[in-house]
């Protein structure tokens, strides 16, 4: 049965639009029409005002729900992570590991590739984060798990996979073809916790580097003399960047120079979010460091950020509070270029006719109300 969603104005990629219904057929969007020329027989659903948007793809989130990935590098961890980022919104999820042994990669790639096959609701693929990154930038990482980026490493990188696969490292210690044969076996390799220099990044960039993990954070910054890594990002046309919009990772105004630099073609907002989302306790264990959720903030003992507390609903709601941006700008960096990013864009990310029926319905408060992960909805007001 098709149904139509009314009473919400719908955040299309290019506009807002009033007074029309989207038609959902099964797991896809059938299309806008105006809400006094539905399909007969269509069922129809009031939502009660507020805004309809794409779902929220988060290609960065370490835990979620009390669960950190690393910890439990299972199909039953990503479920409970999935489910407990979908409340704010998320629809498209990669858990992400933190560096750590070989065999809690092997650990979580399978289990990324299993919740894939068992099609856990909103799960895309896997970032790994790591182990292969730069101990001068090392942020909460252990030094202890990093390690080079070997043969074998690159091996168990290309395993095969039925999503998407990200990878995060240090291009400085990678040896020249590494990034290119990575992403000519289709892996979004992205750079973070490096000491990478400006030409040392291009060079990356010319191999096929795809993004950069957190921009601003844990890499090389942009100086008059020593453009860096985020010299080399915002000058980049065809890559992507993550950023964390809490206030607190980095200060806004940065934040606001990088759009009005690159544009928000290429942006994207990420969480880097711990356990504490849609748990119930604010504080962790990780890699046997006691991590505490204070004003916000996740960090450990030396003050070191060790990721978020931040959801996908707040990031958005901060694009567009603290960097000035509309609800179209903001659901782009929230839905759209991820799904670009991922290379997914002609399955989701946007409203379209055809695409998969991946929503959230937030309210005039901007509170999250409901979310539809193809097609399949969810009431979160309880």
């Amino acid at each position: 049965m098709m149904q139509a969603l009314v009473g919400a104005r719908i955040v299309l990629a290019d506009r807002v639009v009033e007074e029309q219904a989207l038609v959902l057929d099964g797991a896809r969007i059938a299309g806008l029409v105006s809400v006094d020329a539905l399909p007969a027989g269509c069922a129809v659903q009031a939502l009660d005002g507020g805004w309809l948007l794409p779902g929220f793809i988060d290609t960065q989130v370490n835990g979620g729900g009390d669960v950190l990935f690393n910890d439990q590098p299972s199909v039953a961890g990503i479920r409970t992570i999935a489910a407990a980022h979908r409340r704010f919104g998320t629809t498209g999820i990669l858990p992400t590991l933190i560096s750590d042994y070989p065999d809690v990669v092997d650990a979580a790639i399978a289990a990324g590739e299993a919740a894939l096959a068992e099609r856990v609701p909103g799960v895309l693929g896997l970032h790994i984060e790591g182990p292969h990154l730069n101990a001068a930038r090392k942020g909460i990482h252990d030094a202890a798990r990093f390690a080079v980026i070997d043969a074998e490493a690159v091996a168990r990188l290309l395993s095969p996979t039925r999503g998407r696969r990200i990878v995060t490292l240090a291009p400085e210690l990678a040896a020249a073809g590494t990034v290119r044969t990575l992403a000519d076996a289709g892996v979004l390799v992205c750079a973070g916790h490096s000491v990478a220099d400006y030409d040392q990044t291009r060079a990356a960039l010319d191999e096929g580097l795809a993004g950069f993990t957190h921009l601003f954070n844990a890499m090389t910054q942009f100086a008059s003399r020593a453009p860096g890594m985020v010299g080399a990002a915002l000058e980049d046309r065809t890559s992507h960047f993550g950023l964390i919009v809490d206030g607190l990772h980095v200060h806004p105004a940065a934040l606001r120079v990088a759009l009005l630099a690159r544009g928000i073609a290429g942006a994207m907002l990420v969480t880097d979010a711990m356990p504490p989302v849609g748990g119930t306790r604010d504080a962790f264990t990780l890699m046997g460091q006691a991590i505490r959720v204070v004003d916000g903030t996740c960090s450990g003992p030396d003050g070191t950020l060790a990721g978020s507390a931040l959801t996908m609903i707040d990031a958005l709601c901060n694009a567009m509070d603290m960097l000035g941006r509309d609800i179209v700008d903001a659901s782009r960096m929230a839905s759209g270029n991820p799904a670009r990013f991922l290379r997914i864009d002609g399955e989701t990310g946007t409203i379209a006719a055809g695409l998969r029926a991946d929503l959230v319905h937030i309210d005039a408060e901007r509170q999250v109300c409901a979310t539809w992960i193809a097609g399949d909805p969810m009431d979160h007001r309880a």
